[in-house]
C-alpha cells in the first residue's frame, strides 16, 4: 500500500476541534484506549530477520519517514509498531463482551499506517477491512521513543464520531 492507495476506505485520523473548553469536552466521546511499549534494541534485531512479522508490517511511506526522521530508523519503526498494537488494543476494547469483527491476530498491519504532518505530529490512517470496521471512530495518537531507555511507546484514544 502506498500513501496514494485508492483502496483507502476512509482517513480515520481526523483531528479533534481545538474549541473544546474542558477535558470532558475533548475526551467525553472516548470509547477505547490502547497503549504499547516496545524494546528498541530487541525490535531492531528482529526487524532485519527474514520471515518475521515485522518485515511486512510497514508501508513504504512509513519506512521512508522512519529513515528521514530525527531518531534512528529502528526507533521510529518501533514507535510505529507500538502505535499499530495500541490501535488494535483500543479497537478491541470497544468489543468487550462481544466477538471481534476481525480477529486482531489476522489484521494486516500495513492497514494501520502511521503518518506525520509537516511538523512531525503523528496520526493514524486506516485502510481496508480495519478502516471499514473502525469507520465510526476518530483515532488520537501520541508516540515517544528514547534510545537511552531502550523504549518506544504509543498511546491511542478512540473517540466515537459525532454526526456533523
Amino acid at each position: 500500500m502506498t500513501e496514494d492507495d485508492p483502496s483507502v476506505v476512509e482517513e480515520v485520523a481526523q483531528q479533534p476541534s481545538r474549541n473544546h473548553s474542558t477535558i470532558e469536552g475533548a475526551l467525553g466521546d472516548a470509547v477505547g484506549v490502547g497503549i504499547d511499549i516496545v524494546g528498541i534494541e530487541a525490535f531492531a534485531e528482529q526487524l532485519d530477520e527474514p520471515g518475521t512479522r515485522f518485515a511486512q508490517a510497514f508501508t513504504p511511506g512509513e519506512r521512508r519517514a522512519a529513515r528521514a526522521g530525527s531518531g534512528s530508523e529502528a526507533e521510529s519503526l518501533a514507535a510505529r509498531w507500538a502505535a499499530k498494537e495500541a490501535v488494535i488494543k483500543a479497537w478491541s476494547s470497544t468489543c468487550f463482551g462481544h466477538s471481534e469483527v476481525i480477529d486482531p491476530e489476522h489484521v494486516d498491519l500495513r492497514e494501520i499506517e502511521v503518518r506525520t504532518d509537516a511538523w512531525g505530529r503523528p496520526a493514524i490512517r486506516l485502510h481496508g477491512e480495519i478502516a471499514e470496521s473502525m469507520a465510526g471512530y476518530t483515532v488520537l495518537l501520541s508516540l515517544t521513543h528514547d534510545s537511552s531507555a531502550d523504549a518506544a511507546a504509543a498511546f491511542v484514544v478512540l473517540q466515537e464520531r459525532r454526526p456533523a
